[in-house]
């Protein structure tokens, strides 16, 4: 009766295992979808009220900086959208302006973001800037070389503001979904 019982055994465990298992697909590899976001800061640049009355002249902050976001093909075909965030914040007495320029290998201005703050006190100034799809041509910047950022002060170079430790700060950050798969 032990063999008979064994033998059941077995083929109950075979049936189980068999209604328990489903026929695998491997093809599903091929519909697999992988499009991770990637975030990154761009620049973070800040100036005290101190410096800027120091300076003779409107313009107190002119630089380019080198932008290798898109230099890699891989990279840059892959690229579905992105955005770029801007944080604005002005501490100081004066009024002030901000172009940002997206420039390509020959200098050329792709695109360009022009910010103006009053003095203090001015609420935190944000803003995104969408790249892809019905938003901004993605091109423009699979194609920058350079960021050129400038910042005037339309006040004075005399007044100081009252809060402590008066500056303006510019933050940016990027952030973008690329196809991997």
């Amino acid at each position: 009766m032990s063999v008979k019982r064994n033998v059941v055994l077995l083929f109950l465990g075979i049936a189980l295992l068999l209604s328990c298992s489903d026929k695998q697909d491997f093809g599903q590899y091929d519909d697999l979808t992988i499009t991770p976001t990637f975030e990154t800061s761009i620049f973070y640049v800040k100036t005290q009220e101190s410096i800027i009355n120091r300076v003779t002249g409107i313009s107190f902050f002119s630089q380019d900086f080198n932008f290798d976001a898109f230099e890699e093909d891989i990279f840059a075909e892959r690229v579905l959208e992105g955005s770029i965030t801007y944080e604005l914040e002005n501490t100081t007495s004066k009024d002030i302006e901000i172009t940002i320029e997206f420039l390509n290998e020959n200098g050329d201005v792709l695109d360009s973001e022009f910010f103006q703050m009053d003095p203090a006190p001015a609420a935190l100034l944000t803003r995104i800037v969408s790249y892809g799809g019905t938003d901004k041509n993605l091109d423009i910047l699979r194609n920058t070389s350079q960021i050129r950022l400038s910042a005037r002060n339309l006040g004075d170079n005399t007044s100081t503001s009252s809060l402590p430790d008066p500056a303006i700060e510019l933050r940016s950050s990027a952030k973008f979904t690329v196809r991997v798969k």
